[in-house]
């Protein structure tokens, strides 16, 4: 969930393109007929799911989704092309990732005016393959689906850190990009969005905890490039057994990279654990599956180790701040804005009821027993 390049949670930056204009920007830039469109739910770009007639250049049916990036993040074209070269690094590793459709220049995004604004703002634009599969949202997760998507997050980031290079490769230094969790301290200026919201004080807490005990710890865990949004929407599975009772499901798509910047190992679990943490009828739970999965590619350290739980709570503070400052913004798409307060509440004050160290003590017991085996 992207929001901005920089410690402004978000501007009014969203592109707000017809599907008329839509259409012909597909065929004016990459050279392709739209058989049909339909808009995605998005946080702060614009997409829309895109069929392409079979005299276009492209197989008959083939689907794409036409993304449309907010005109702030526009700004840094070489950021996206980053990202971009990413997406079509994993895909090469054999991660299930979207690559780009070339523009008929040959080149993986463009430039373009956009919308009916006076001020004539241009926009990236690219045109992505369409991923099938379900939301990991729209399913009940099983132990083994957490170890997979705790072991993905890990070995995503490992082959990033290890393989990946680009010119480029340091715009992914985002200092003040406010979804990265060390800028957690960022909140203050925009905690008001909260009103006098029951829960505020909470998430003062988080913010204060996290100044103390987190930030003094940074430089003794280990960097690496994180996705930085490996949510519960952003991950894609599908079914590999024909048993409706009991599917077994496996990831089949990777959503998303606009978040991408240079990190810790330990940010990306904390990352997932609190997004599967979001639909789970078992949220406190879910931690130690995840982190059964991470550590078999990356084990945690001891400092990164006692650091989970505070990350964990200040993606939460983080979600659900910049959902609420976000909806102020745009009241018109606060539904999806706020998929994650709906249940994100809740279970930040349930961690904080129950405690830092039973909670610990029920991940870190869940993860030990995958060290001798993986799971059923």
């Amino acid at each position: 969930m992207s929001a901005g390049n920089d410690c402004r949670p978000q501007t009014l930056t969203k592109p707000a393109l017809g599907e008329k204009e839509a259409a012909e920007l597909v065929d004016r830039v990459f050279g392709l007929k739209v058989t049909w469109l339909r808009p995605l739910p998005s946080y702060d770009d614009q997409n829309f799911h895109v069929c392409v007639s079979a005299n276009s250049g492209a197989a008959a049916g083939a689907q794409y989704v036409l993304k449309i990036t907010n005109w702030e993040d526009s700004q840094e074209p070489e950021l996206i092309q980053v990202q971009t070269q990413a997406m079509m690094f994993l895909g090469a590793e054999g991660f299930p990732s979207a690559t780009p459709y070339l523009t008929k220049d040959g080149n993986i995004m463009s430039l373009e005016s956009g919308g009916t604004g006076p001020e004539n703002k241009k926009y990236v634009v690219r045109l992505l393959t369409y991923l099938p599969g379900i939301p990991v949202a729209k399913i009940a997760t099983s132990a083994q689906l957490l170890f997979e998507v705790g072991k993905l997050a890990a070995s995503l980031d490992k082959a990033l850190a290890e393989k990946f290079h680009h010119p480029s490769v340091k715009s992914l230094h985002r200092g003040q990009f406010i979804w990265n969790l060390a800028n957690v301290p960022l909140l203050d200026q925009y905690i008001y969005a909260l009103g006098q919201n029951k829960y505020r004080a909470v998430v003062e807490q988080v913010i204060e905890q996290f100044k103390g005990q987190v930030i003094p710890k940074l430089s003794s865990f280990r960097a690496c490039i994180n996705h930085g949004d490996l949510n519960d929407h952003n991950i894609l599975v599908d079914s590999s057994s024909d048993s409706l009772e009991n599917p077994q499901y496996r990831v089949s798509g990777i959503l998303d990279f606009s978040d991408m910047s240079y990190g810790y190992y330990v940010f990306e679990v904390a990352i997932a654990i609190m997004y599967m943490m979001i639909e789970s009828p078992d949220p406190l739970g879910v931690g130690g599956h995840v982190l059964g999965g991470f550590e078999s590619v990356v084990p945690l350290t001891a400092e990164e180790r006692g650091a989970l739980f505070l990350l964990v709570s200040g993606r939460f503070a983080q979600s659900l701040v910049i959902a609420a400052h976000t909806a102020l913004l745009y009241p018109e798409n606060k539904e999806y804005l706020m998929i994650t307060a709906k249940t994100g509440w809740k279970h930040l004050v349930t961690m904080f009821e129950v405690g830092q160290d039973a909670v610990e003590k029920k991940w870190f017991e869940t993860a030990r027993t995958y060290s001798h085996h993986t799971p059923a």
